[in-house]
């Protein structure tokens, strides 16, 4: 009877049960998942009876700002709560800073009409700078530019971003239709300024017509666009946002990104974007930190809306304006960029209090659930996988959380997070552990086996062997911690095939072939990742003599006949061609038949294939008898030992394999086969 009076206090949470079955160990957390639900629904409530729906409130990008009206006059809207006067000045008013004083609405809220010229044209034309003047509760008049900012520029020689207004004559339209979310994501993940040999910050354009044709050719079916929201600071990698509305305009304009993601759609190739929700900038002269003059508007005032290690500002995802901008930001990539969803930065973050800091996150159920959980933010990541999902039903959202919160990717109305996958987190430093730390005779198969298949009952995941992350400077690729300095002096086919390379070459594609096939769903590479590119990534700063010697991508190698990296090239083509085909992304997870230590073997099905790897480093056996549960014929679809991927053709592609009535390791079929390396 008290636990019926107790789930009275709550919303019915439509799918809970469903939830609770797949998981009987969340049973004692019954009621957290209730009142999370209970608090969505509120929400929900209030923003239907306030401001008319979700779908209203998530364009306020539409009010906020400065937009030019159809009569040709400009409507200027902000909220600045501390101020005690807002003004608009820039070119058209010769930098005057009073003499276009905002009108004070309820709320902290502030708008100015400007109207049209004699010639009805606007008074700021497209291409002026402009500025919001604030004066201060203490007086002082601080100069800032609008968070619905469209467009920011930083002009050469110039330290501080000036705010452009842009509203072109014409403005690029899209001609090609989204694609359809795919069951099987492969991601090609990416950073426009980095993507050209040359020691430059790369174009939109360089990406539209130099690097789209590569991804689709590789056959990744999806798009990861880092560092595109503005940020003042590039060597930030995109972390430290400034202008959450403009496109970075480092790269060129918002048309040329439009154009790039319609290129993208037109080949079948969704594309997302890395959102950075869990933090911002410092910087107040260019970002959103002190807009009104105060420590707090859009973020929590005091030590609760600073992050020490990142030393950025944390938004207060209570507040009902700070609801409006970061669900209308969600919505302004989507309807004005044609994003197909978002890769959520720093969930982790966002979810505890203590921000995952000193936090190892062992498993145990009770870290996920009590007072160091932050319900504010979790409540704010609801609403927007809500609001995208049902608004955008082809929208994809990835969680990048790594302390495998349970429900994160389950459905809203079964209590959880509303994502559609997490990164796969523990995948790339389970590799670079063994490869810092263990002799290849050392590696523990079962316990690579245990960290790709370790992931919560339909909750999918995207796995990976490294991202950018391992990358940049300070780590090393996986390709640098195979082959090291050989990279730079043996990748010639010409020069001799020395053990190092031989090696590399060899565990670099069966790495990438077992986290693909075994570790979730959905696969992500970071871009140049896939042939091995030999340099790690360091962004112009103090530290390198600003250099962008190490912030460029050499796809050339992969082109060059001479090289061994386009070995690598064509095995990264091929694998994902071949998930492509049979879609084992999209299939139930793996049946692992062998993870046998001592021969270093691992054999599993999927999606009617057979995976079979030996990491063996000096023993190949031949009639080796391999579990399968399908009868029949078995021919070579993928081998890692083949000429064109660098290998030695041990195996003969003609030879067939026929299953015998014969039960093994569990499986009703077995067959013999000559084991070499991994073959699918």
């Amino acid at each position: 009877m008290e636990d019926k009076a107790d789930d009275a206090e709550f919303v019915m949470v439509p799918e809970l049960d469903k939830l609770l079955e797949q998981d009987p160990f969340l049973k004692p957390y019954k009621k957290d998942f209730q009142r999370r639900y209970t608090l969505f629904v509120e929400l929900l409530k209030k923003i239907e009876g306030c401001e008319g729906g979700l779908e209203k409130f998530s364009r306020s990008y539409q009010s906020f700002g400065i937009h030019t009206q159809p009569d040709g006059g400009i409507y200027c809207k902000e909220w600045a709560p501390g101020a005690e006067a807002v003004f608009l000045t820039g070119d058209f008013n010769d930098w005057n800073p009073f003499s276009h004083p905002y009108k004070k609405l309820d709320f902290g809220k502030w708008e100015l009409y400007i109207p049209p010229r004699e010639d009805k044209l606007p008074v700021i034309l497209h291409g002026s700078k402009i500025k919001v003047a604030i004066k201060t509760k203490s007086g002082e008049v601080i100069y800032r530019i609008s968070p619905w900012a469209k467009y920011v520029l930083q002009e050469e020689k110039k330290v501080v971003y000036d705010w452009v207004h842009w509203q072109p004559a014409e403005s690029y339209t899209r001609k090609y239709e989204r694609p359809k979310k795919s069951n099987s994501i492969r991601i090609y993940e990416s950073h426009v300024g980095i993507a050209s040999p040359e020691g430059k910050i790369a174009s939109y354009k360089n990406f539209t017509y130099n690097v789209l044709p590569k991804i689709k050719d590789l056959g990744y079916n999806c798009i990861q666009l880092m560092a595109v929201m503005e940020h003042a600071y590039y060597a930030s990698f995109g972390y430290q946002i400034t202008s959450f509305f403009a496109a970075s305009s480092r790269y060129g304009t918002p048309d040329e990104l439009k154009e790039l993601v319609d290129v993208a759609h037109s080949m079948g190739i969704q594309v997302l974007l890395d959102v950075v929700h869990s933090h911002a900038s410092r910087n107040s002269e260019d970002g959103l930190n002190q807009f009104d003059g105060t420590n707090a508007c859009f973020f929590h005032d005091g030590p609760r809306g600073n992050h020490d290690l990142w030393d950025s500002r944390l938004f207060d995802y209570s507040n009902w304006e700070v609801l409006r901008f970061l669900l209308s930001n969600l919505r302004w990539w989507i309807e004005e960029y044609g994003f197909d969803g978002f890769r959520f930065d720093g969930v982790t973050s966002m979810l505890y209090h203590h921000h995952g800091i000193g936090c190892g996150f062992t498993g145990d159920y009770n870290e996920y659930f009590g007072l160091q959980v932050d319900e504010e933010s979790l409540l704010y990541l609801m609403i927007a996988n809500h609001m995208t999902h049902s608004l955008y039903p082809d929208c994809i959202t990835i969680a990048e959380d790594v302390s495998g919160m349970p429900a994160l990717c389950c459905p809203v109305t079964q209590g959880g997070g509303g994502f559609d996958y997490r990164l796969a987190m523990a995948v790339p430093d389970k590799w670079i552990q063994i490869l810092k730390e263990y002799k290849d005779e050392e590696w523990n198969i079962g316990d690579i086996v245990h960290t790709l298949t370790n992931r919560r009952y339909n909750e999918k995941c995207i796995a990976y062997a490294e991202s950018h992350d391992q990358a940049l400077v300070g780590d090393k690729t996986l390709a640098f911690w195979l082959m090291d300095a050989e990279m730079y002096s043996n990748m010639s086919v010409l020069s001799p095939l020395t053990p190092v390379i031989d090696r590399g070459i060899q565990l670099h594609k069966m790495i990438r072939l077992i986290t693909h096939a075994l570790g979730g769903e959905g696969y992500l590479n970071f871009m140049g990742n896939e042939f091995g590119h030999p340099e790690w990534l360091d962004f112009p700063r103090k530290g390198n003599n600003e250099s962008y010697h190490y912030a460029r991508r050499q796809f050339h190698l992969s082109e060059d006949q001479i090289l061994r990296y386009r070995f690598l090239y064509a095995f990264d083509r091929d694998m994902n061609r071949l998930e492509g085909k049979f879609g084992w992304l999209s299939s139930p997870p793996a049946y692992v038949s062998a993870k046998h230590q001592g021969d270093k073997l691992i054999a599993f099905e999927r999606a009617n294939l057979l995976f079979i790897f030996n990491f063996h480093p000096s023993k190949s056996f031949t009639g080796y008898r391999i579990a399968v549960n399908i009868p029949g014929k078995y021919i070579i679809a993928l081998d890692t030992d083949s000429e064109e991927y660098g290998g030695h053709k041990r195996i003969d592609h003609k030879t067939e394999f026929f299953t015998e009535n014969f039960p093994y390791n569990n499986r009703q079929y077995s067959l013999l086969v000559p084991r070499n390396r991994a073959k699918t």
